[in-house]
This record gives structure tokens, C-alpha cells and sequence, in this order.
């Protein structure tokens, strides 16, 4: 089955403009058009009222948009369904942002295998706005990420439910050899070189809001690295090529241990509340969220101060 064409209505209903829609279909616009045209023919009426200078959107395709997302949900779960059928099983697809399939994810599925043992993912790993993407777009029918308590939530119809995995905090970290220059009252030199997130990552927007000292090259006199990739910040962090912010779950072993120094006392902290997203017409989805956030608190769950 060619579901081709309703994607392409969604992606001209996102972006309310035939020459970026077929610009994010990855053809032509003349071809994007004969596809819509199509559909057209298949409905009986027309969704564009195209004009001289301008295409409008029919106020009829304008009110059902939730309702052909719902059916592409339907579809990919259908389909996910007969492809991967076991008699116990089921196949879930997940969008989520780089940070936490590192800190979280792997906790989550352990904990939901214990209950659903036959039960498989699909990741999608990407930033938040990709992750935010493959959702509303149906295709996946849960995301999982990270959202500071400095700024809001994000904003979905009622078909979705948000659920709170855990509690986190963004901190300054530093290790290796640069352990050494932490001042008995955990302060750092300002010339200590940093890894920053880039200011339109998620984490440099907020850590760019709170002006936070190393957070992003417009508040680090000495910026060696600039990556989006919190995992690899870790890595470079331990081997002592910069003081970078991290969130504590996915440190607080090696603070522990002596191989990282938190640097949060002197340089503050963000709090950030690990959150997941439900289609709740996805009925796996539904029971995931319900369980997962009716989960009891674990260590990793919380800061140590």
C-alpha cells in the first residue's frame, strides 16, 4: 500500500507552502503537484483553491488534519502489527532526544521488560525538534526528552498525554587533569577551556537563557569543542579536555567515584524533568506511559547536592 500521498497532504498541511513542501518531500514542485492533484481526483473535490499569486488550503482538509494523522498512526500501527506479529508481543516505536537514550533510556526498557517481556523498540534518536517532528507526524507513537523547568512544556492536542519518568539536573562537570585547577570552594578559573552545546541545541537555549558560565561559546572565555552530542561531551569531559555541562544521571556514577568534580555549587545547576509524550489512540502506548510513569523513585532519579 502507497501511503505516499497522504504524507505529502500532511507535509503541505506543516508547512502551509508547496515549493517547502515538496522541498521536504525531496522532489520537484510540478511533481509534488501532479501528487496533490491526485488526491484530489481520489476525494472528489478540490483542497487548494489556487489563485494568481497564492495556493489557499480548503478549510475542509484545515478541520480533518488531526483525523488523517490519527489514520497514518492506524496504518504504521497496523502494519507494525502484521510485520512483527508475535502472540505476545508488540514492536513500539519511540522518538527521543540523544541525552536521554543515554541517561534514561536503557532503565526504561529494562523496567518495562519485566512486565512486557516479549515486548521490542524501535529508537529514533535525534534533537528535540526532529524527535518533535517524527511524533506529531505519527511516526512514532511516543517521545521521550528532556524539558527545563526554566521554560515550558511542549503543546500537543488532547490525543496526547504527558507522563514524568524522573527528575534531572544539567551541571557543570569537569575531570581529568583539569580536576586539579577546582578551588576548595569548587569554583574554576575562567579561563579553563569549556565544551559547549551550540546556541540552537535544546541544552544551549537553556543553558543560554540563564547565562550559565560555560554552557555555550557566548559565555566561555576558552571554547575548545562545540557538540550537541552530550555522550560524546562525556567522553571528552573525562579525559580532561574541558568543563562542560552534563545531566547528572548520566554523571553521577563517575562524581561518585572521584573521576568527574561537580561543579554545580559554585556554577549553579538546571533542573529538568524527564518527560514522556503518549498518542494515547496507540494502545501500547497508552499502557507504556501509564506504567512507566506510576514507576517507583530510583537513585538515578535524583541529584545529590
Amino acid at each position: 500500500m502507497d501511503t505516499r500521498i497522504f504524507e505529502d497532504v500532511l507535509v503541505l498541511l506543516e508547512e502551509r507552502n508547496m515549493s517547502r513542501a515538496a522541498a521536504r518531500r525531496n522532489i520537484t514542485q510540478p511533481a509534488f503537484s501532479r501528487r496533490i492533484r491526485s488526491f484530489e481526483i481520489w476525494l472528489g473535490v478540490d483542497i487548494l483553491d489556487r489563485k494568481t499569486n497564492r495556493i489557499d488550503i480548503s478549510s475542509a482538509l484545515l478541520a480533518n488534519e488531526a483525523e488523517i494523522r490519527a489514520m497514518m498512526a492506524r496504518l504504521r500501527e497496523l502494519r507494525t502489527k502484521i510485520a512483527y506479529y508475535k502472540p505476545s508481543g508488540a514492536t513500539v516505536e519511540i522518538a527521543a532526544q540523544h541525552a536521554p537514550v543515554s541517561s534514561t533510556f536503557s532503565d526504561m526498557v529494562l523496567r518495562a521488560q519485566a512486565v512486557f517481556p516479549d515486548l521490542r523498540f524501535r529508537l529514533r534518536a535525534g534533537n528535540l525538534k526532529d524527535c518533535v517532528t517524527l511524533f506529531v507526524r505519527g511516526d512514532t507513537s511516543l517521545l521521550l526528552c528532556y524539558e527545563a523547568l526554566s521554560g515550558e512544556r511542549l503543546k500537543f492536542d488532547s490525543s496526547v498525554r504527558r507522563g514524568l519518568w524522573g527528575k534531572d539536573y544539567l551541571i557543570p562537570v569537569v575531570g581529568g587533569v583539569l580536576r586539579y585547577s577546582v578551588k576548595d570552594n569548587r569554583d574554576i578559573p575562567q579561563s579553563t577551556p569549556a565544551i559547549v552545546y551550540p546556541d540552537n541545541s535544546y541544552f544551549g537555549e537553556v543553558l543560554n537563557e540563564a547565562e550559565r558560565q560555560f554552557g555555550t561559546a557566548s559565555f566561555s572565555a576558552n571554547q575548545i569543542c562545540q557538540t550537541a552530542f552530550s555522550s560524546g561531551m562525556r567522553e571528552m569531559i573525562l579525559k580532561g579536555l574541558g568543563v562542560g555541562w552534563l545531566p547528572f544521571s548520566m554523571v553521577h556514577k563517575e562524581i561518585e567515584s572521584g573521576a568527574l568534580i561537580s561543579l554545580a555549587q559554585s556554577l549553579g545547576q538546571e533542573a529538568l524533568d524527564v518527560a514522556i509524550y503518549a498518542n494515547t489512540d496507540i494502545e501500547i502506548a497508552e499502557s507504556l506511559i501509564e506504567f512507566w510513569t506510576t514507576k517507583t523513585p530510583t537513585k538515578s532519579d535524583f541529584v545529590i547536592k
